[in-house]
């Protein structure tokens, strides 16, 4: 299933000589897949030399999906994808989040959930699971949401809530998901992924793998100091990243009261001086930020990604001028800074494609499920 999730269209030989199987292993095992409805056939397709065409293959467009879910401060959203990692439907709703009592969010959540579901049904797919993104700290089960600060929230058990088959996860982890997966990064394995809304996270791929820490809280980097004389942080401490680079004390300083991150793009795009002041000094920020990152894991790129991606002109100038000055690499390039090319979605992504790639890690297991859960007879 990973040769064929890597490719479009692929034969039977070229799966082999991918994963080095026999071509008969490989047929038989294609042959299963085929059966279950998690692969299908495409037509002959050449290999580019002489000889018998093969049979391209292909991830269905049918069959299991992921349901992905997002708990912003200010809204809600769902969407499903198929096995091929394509957003098949979404939904998204305004909602003021902030201190609203965690079962009344989570009810609107589960209605917006159920519609796509349902949407996605009409559209021959069958979700397998549901993968929830917030902005907070999450239990090392990942069901319950420990501290999430920006919501009010503190032991609140989300994925009880939704039902079985539920997920919970920190925002900034699913994004870096979705980069690794759906990003287009050529060879990308060791990177660090930014994004920010209200809060500031970060996730850190090594090797292909998210790294969650000890604890499950690695990526905290909206609550490292930048400058430790700075305005007080809803955490307690002075001078965080979020309190120079979070949504909020962006539109603060840029003097904008209403409209959000569109209306500082669009600021930042007349050449508003508070709203390009704002975004330098954030840039800064930012980098030096991240400087301690790079510094420590040595990563081959910062993807900048979430709302953070639609001000990179205006925030990646001060970025990488930080970068330059820190790193310690000198080899470190600006180029090493990439900006996301999944956009505000991409944590919502990567919820869903974290859900339906289970039957990807696991087609075996996938298909002794879906044969006990067939009525005798059938």
């Amino acid at each position: 299933m990973g040769a064929l999730a890597a490719g479009e269209k692929v034969t039977r030989a070229a799966v082999a000589a991918e994963v080095g199987l026999a071509r008969a292993t490989v047929s038989t095992l294609v042959d299963e897949l085929l059966a279950a409805g998690l692969v299908e056939e495409r037509g002959a397709q050449r290999p580019g030399t002489v000889g018998r065409p093969g049979t391209a293959l292909a991830l269905s467009e049918t069959g299991p999906a992921g349901i992905g879910a997002e708990i912003g401060v200010d809204h809600l959203a769902a969407c499903v994808t198929d096995l091929r990692g394509r957003l098949r439907c979404r939904v998204q709703a305004p909602a003021a989040n902030r201190g609203r009592p965690a079962p009344a969010v989570l009810a609107e959540l589960a209605g917006l959930t159920a519609l796509v579901t349902g949407q996605a049904r009409d559209q021959g797919l069958h979700p397998v699971g549901t993968t929830v993104a917030v902005p907070g700290l999450v239990g090392r089960d990942r069901g319950i949401v420990l501290r999430a600060p920006n919501l009010g929230w503190e032991n609140v058990p989300v994925a009880a809530a939704l039902g079985p088959g539920t997920v919970v996860d920190n925002e900034a982890n699913l994004g870096a998901l979705a980069e690794l997966w759906l990003g287009g990064h050529d060879r990308l394995a060791d990177f660090v992924h930014v994004s920010a809304e209200i809060g500031i996270g970060a996730a850190v791929v090594v090797e292909g793998r998210l790294f969650r820490g000890a604890r499950g809280f690695a990526g905290e980097l909206g609550h490292v100091p930048v400058r430790p004389d700075g305005p007080l942080c809803s955490c307690g401490a002075h001078g965080c990243l979020e309190t120079f680079a979070g949504e909020e004390a962006l539109l603060r300083a840029a003097g904008i009261g209403a409209g959000r991150g569109p209306a500082l793009r669009a600021a930042a795009a007349g050449g508003d001086p508070a709203a390009l002041r704002a975004l330098a000094e954030a840039g800064s920020a930012l980098g030096i930020a991240l400087s301690g990152a790079v510094n420590l894991l040595d990563p081959q790129a910062v993807v900048v990604g979430g709302p953070l991606a639609d001000l990179a002109p205006w925030l990646l100038p001060g970025v990488r001028a930080e970068l330059a000055d820190r790193v310690t690499d000198r080899r470190w390039r600006p180029e090493d800074v990439v900006t996301s090319r999944l956009g505000s979605d991409g944590v919502l992504r990567g919820a869903a494609y974290s859900a339906v790639r289970t039957v990807l890690d696991d087609p075996a297991r996938w298909i002794q499920k879906d044969e006990r859960s067939q009525p005798a007879g059938v």
